[in-house]
């Protein structure tokens, strides 16, 4: 029988993490709710690796959106800019040419940001070493991988790993089998569930299952919007090319939010819930980047990821509304838009 994993939200003080990202429509709206929630997150830095976008574009556009966030204070700190192995392969036909939709913002000049001289890597080892840390990983998991094989002392004291990727039964979004995080460096994905596993701890799995249920519609854009213009325009200007991208080719009404739903379960467990298991990646062939959920225990092996399999697509609503939009009471409405 598959063991039901269901938690409650941590109390006490903020959860210290580090996002390690690759921006990105939705990791960039992910950064947004992360910043917005201090009492439940305390962001040590960001991380860039090269996926959704090349990585330094992802890097400009991490930059872009702290400026927005008004939290240019947040060092980020750029990464590999290829898988460890495979050839990189990135997604701007579904995040735009500039990675944020084609909003075409601005970049973050030398006067407002001081670039960061240190690696993603020894920005991890420098952390890590000094204190244990939440992971939420919203890109190809190739940083995590270099910090195992580099420094596997500083990787064991990860206090938690959420990551956005994979999939069980939902269908892939790159190939039939695979999800785009684990697809654009299955080498790495698989290193860090081998390490992960060698530790005995567990990985959380937010993949397709659930995140697929985050549809940003055009109704609750507009409600964004007139709750608050600002961030509501915001959102809009860089979802725009992700409505259309989902239009074309999923015949989708609005736009699937992936990486919000790893942070808002990374603050709430209760959003989210599925059951242990053992999970390897596959590094090869036609189904290259699937991951292989062993939900009937064949391979008779312990449990190294909690992979989630139901999402309460309200509660997410109503966290990411209050939230984002700093709302001290729960809208209404949202019972008749999600």
């Amino acid at each position: 029988m598959l063991k039901t994993v269901t938690q409650e939200t941590e109390t006490g003080m903020p959860k210290k993490v580090i996002i390690d990202c690759d921006p990105g429509i939705d990791d960039s709206l992910a950064i947004m709710l992360a910043l917005s929630m201090e009492d439940v997150f305390e962001v040590e830095g960001i991380t860039i690796a090269a996926g959704n976008a090349p990585v330094e574009m992802g890097y400009e556009n991490a930059l872009k959106i702290l400026k927005f966030m008004k939290r240019l204070d947040v060092p980020v700190f750029m990464g590999a800019d290829r898988p460890l192995k495979r050839d990189f392969v990135n997604a701007l036909d579904t995040h735009g040419a500039d990675g944020l939709g084609e909003s075409f913002l601005p970049k973050v000049s030398e006067t407002e940001y001081e670039r960061q001289e240190k690696t993603a890597l020894q920005f991890m080892c420098e952390t890590l070493h000094r204190e244990s840390v939440s992971i939420i990983e919203l890109g190809p998991m190739t940083n995590l991988a270099m910090l195992a094989m580099e420094d596997p002392e500083a990787f064991g004291r990860i206090r938690e790993i959420v990551s956005m990727g994979g999939c069980f039964r939902s269908h892939g979004n790159c190939s039939p089998v695979a999800e785009y995080n684990y697809w654009c460096d299955p080498d790495a994905a698989a290193i860090v569930y081998k390490e992960t596993d060698r530790l005995g701890k567990r990985i959380h799995m937010v993949g397709l299952d659930v995140t697929r249920r985050i549809v940003l519609t055009p109704n609750l854009l507009e409600y964004m919007k007139r709750l608050d213009p600002r961030i509501g325009a915001f959102t809009q200007a860089i979802t725009k090319f992700y409505f259309d991208f989902h239009w074309e080719w999923e015949h989708l009404i609005g736009c699937v939010i992936n990486d919000p739903l790893a942070v808002a379960y990374c603050a709430d467990r209760s959003i989210c819930s599925g059951f242990e298991s053992y999970v390897q990646i596959e590094t090869e062939g036609i189904s290259i980047g699937q991951s292989i959920v062993d939900s009937m225990r064949f391979y008779r092996h312990d449990p190294n990821a909690v992979v989630l399999t139901e999402v309460d697509v309200r509660r997410f609503f109503t966290l990411f509304f209050t939230r984002l939009l700093r709302m001290e009471e729960e809208p209404d409405l949202l019972d008749t838009l999600c």
